[in-house]
C-alpha cells in the first residue's frame, strides 16, 4: 500500500551525539532555535544518543511521522549504525510511525564558511598567505570519515590562498592537532591557528584548544556552535530527506 504524501512540514528530530557536559546540549538548543527562526512553522525536536535526555524515541513521541536528522558533522558509525538500530527498535514498536532519515550535515561548503567566520571572530582573516590553518575533527575509527576531513582540507587550501591547510584528528587517527601544528612550525610556516570542525563545546573542544596552543599554534577558534551557516544547512538537509522521502514514495 502506497504512504501518503509526504510534506515539507514534516516535524525534524535532529539527533546529536550527547555529552556530560551541560555546554553542548546547550550549543544544539541555540542551534535549533536558529533553524526554528528560519522555520517558524516546523516542529523542530532533540534528541541524543546518549549522556543526556531527550533520547530518539522520546523525541518521536506522539508524532505519526518525522524526518530524522543526524546532527552530525561526518557520516560515520552513530549515523551509520547508532542511528538507524535506535529507530529499528522503536519502529519494531511503533509500526505506522514513518520515519525519514536524513544524511548527515557534512560535507557541504557551507561549513567551511562556517568555519571561516569562527577564525575571523578568533582574529584570523580568511585566505591569509602567512597564516596555516590545520582542520581538527573528533576523528573516527572509520577511515571513510578521516578521508573526508582530509579532502575538505584539501578543498579549503584550493579556496582560500592560506600558506597550508592540514587535516588533525581529536583522536582515533593521526595526526593529533599538537603535532599537525609542530610540522607546520617546522615547515616554515610563521603562523598557525586551528580551526576545531566540532559542533559544540566539550571534551574534545578543551583537549583541541589545550594541546594546539601547548604546541605553538597563535590562534584557536570557536567550535561551529549555532552559526547561521549550520542553521541553513539544518534546513537544507530537511528539505533533501523530504524529497527523497516523496521520490521513495512515488516509485515505491
Amino acid at each position: 500500500m502506497r504512504h501518503p504524501p509526504v510534506t515539507p512540514d514534516s516535524p525534524l528530530v535532529a539527533v546529536a551525539h550527547g555529552s556530560r557536559d551541560p555546554r553542548a546540549a546547550a550549543t544544539v538548543e541555540a542551534l535549533l532555535e536558529g533553524v526554528r527562526r528560519r522555520r517558524p512553522d516546523l516542529d523542530v525536536r532533540a534528541a541524543y544518543l546518549d549522556h543526556a535526555p531527550p533520547t530518539l524515541g522520546q523525541a518521536l513521541y506522539g508524532l505519526a511521522e518525522a524526518v530524522v536528522l543526524p546532527l552530525l558533522l561526518t557520516e560515520a558509525y552513530h549515523s551509520r549504525v547508532d542511528i538507524p538500530a535506535a529507530l529499528a527498535e522503536i519502529t519494531s514498536r511503533r509500526p505506522r510511525l514513518r520515519v525519514h532519515r536524513g544524511t548527515t550535515l557534512g560535507p557541504h561548503p557551507l561549513l567551511l564558511t562556517a568555519l571561516e567566520r569562527r577564525l575571523a571572530e578568533a582574529g584570523v582573516e580568511a585566505g591569509d598567505p602567512d597564516t596555516a590553518v590545520v582542520l581538527v575533527s573528533a576523528g573516527s575509527s572509520d577511515a571513510r570519515a578521516n578521508a573526508v576531513v582530509a579532502r575538505m582540507a584539501r578543498d579549503w587550501a584550493r579556496r582560500r590562498p592560506w600558506w597550508a591547510v592540514t587535516a588533525a584528528y581529536a583522536s582515533a587517527a593521526a595526526p593529533v592537532p599538537g603535532e599537525a601544528v609542530a610540522r607546520l612550525l617546522r615547515a616554515g610556516a610563521s603562523r598557525v591557528v586551528v580551526a576545531p570542525y566540532l559542533l559544540a563545546p566539550g571534551y574534545f573542544a578543551d583537549k583541541v584548544s589545550r594541546e594546539a596552543l601547548a604546541a605553538g599554534a597563535e590562534r584557536v577558534s570557536g567550535v561551529l556552535g549555532p552559526a547561521p551557516e549550520l542553521a541553513e544547512l539544518v534546513v537544507i538537509r530537511h528539505a533533501q530527506a523530504v524529497r527523497q522521502a516523496e521520490r521513495d514514495r512515488v516509485y515505491a
